[in-house]
């Protein structure tokens, strides 16, 4: 009597992480580049021996087993020149558009996650936001993307939650993103934390500009845009404020309600560039929230592709409150993850403003 075959063995996760990229279409399988490459076996989220991880060659030499990682990090991407340094990949939603390549990113996304993109208007951006951290974020700390988890304060920003065990160390990473319809930015910086926002240059509102301002801008930044005469040039100057003040409160970890933007002032054309100051009269009110506020910040002000505007803050323990707001050393990547990256950073798509 024969023996009874034994039924299929379910696949290994090596193999499932192979069907990821076979199971494409030639246009959306992984550029040459993040070809699969097999790096040191790790336990999820093991700290790396340093602050800045090292290439993943090089690693590999002292590690005694491997696993299938999802693509391979370019070495320029994964280091920071320096500290203080800032890097920021971005993508353009309106240039993906294949659903199996949406079914990979989707891979990715924890059930909160799916179930927070589901619910939103557009689960397009809501899911490709989710998967542009996740990507980001594996750059720098060799981690299956699928691995992270979060943590959230109750303004609602995420930080990276690594187990509580003896064994592992926080790394010194800080994350933020931000969105519009039309671009999605993640923002990386080490030792200090980070606020990043985007927005549309020609983006519609509902209300006038001097509106706007007179409802969420200070007394002295309602002036400073009344002085503008012409309405194309006021306008520019109030989403570059907006910008800056969003990304500021965000780097503080304060939403509108924790930080109001009432309750600063950004300067922009000063003779010790752009600074921030407290506004004196909402400051002397014991229920404001102006004492979280903070002046040791680098920054970044940039237009990015020639339609957004895209501001950065990174705190700065080094500097005294005196001292002008510093430009931040940014580095900017265009991103398909998976696919492509492209360093637009000195190019015509990213201007430094200030």
């Amino acid at each position: 009597m024969k023996k009874k075959q034994r039924g299929r063995r379910g696949a290994s996760p090596r193999r499932r992480l192979r069907r990821i990229y076979t199971a494409a279409e030639p246009s959306i399988r992984p550029h040459p580049h993040y070809k699969v490459n097999r790096v040191p076996e790790a336990k999820p989220h093991a700290p790396p021996p340093s602050p800045l991880p090292r290439d993943a060659s090089a690693a590999a030499e002292d590690a005694g087993g491997f696993r299938w990682a999802l693509f391979r990090f370019p070495p320029a991407a994964r280091r920071f020149c320096s500290l203080e340094e800032v890097h920021v990949w971005y993508l353009c939603p309106d240039e993906l558009n294949d659903d199996s390549q949406f079914k990979m990113y989707e891979e990715l996304l924890s059930p909160a996650e799916k179930k927070y993109a589901n619910e939103k208007m557009s689960w397009k951006d809501a899911m490709l936001s989710c998967a542009l951290r996740r990507t980001t974020l594996a750059r720098y700390c060799k981690i299956d993307p699928r691995s992270f988890e979060f943590k959230y304060n109750k303004f609602h920003k995420p930080e990276i939650l690594w187990p509580p065990d003896d064994s592992t160390v926080e790394r010194p990473l800080h994350f933020n993103i931000s969105h519009t319809t039309s671009l999605i930015a993640c923002g990386v910086a080490m030792h200090g934390h980070i606020g990043i926002d985007v927005e549309e240059k020609k983006r519609k509102t509902i209300k006038s500009i001097f509106s706007l301002a007179r409802c969420f801008f200070t007394p002295s930044e309602v002036n400073y845009l009344a002085d503008i005469s012409d309405s194309d040039a006021q306008r520019k100057e109030f989403f570059k404020l907006w910008t800056l003040k969003e990304a500021y409160v965000k780097a503080l970890g304060l939403g509108l309600s924790g930080a109001p933007f009432s309750e600063f002032s950004i300067m922009l054309e000063t003779s010790k560039g752009i600074r921030i100051s407290k506004a004196s009269k909402v400051c002397n009110d014991s229920n404001s929230g102006c004492d979280h506020l903070s002046e040791n910040w680098q920054f970044a002000l940039t237009e990015l592709e020639n339609s957004h505007y895209m501001a950065v803050f990174v705190e700065d323990y080094s500097r005294s409150p005196e001292d002008s707001l510093v430009p931040v050393g940014l580095k900017v990547w265009k991103t398909i993850p998976f696919v492509e990256d492209i360093l637009v950073s000195g190019t015509e798509a990213v201007k430094l403003i200030g």
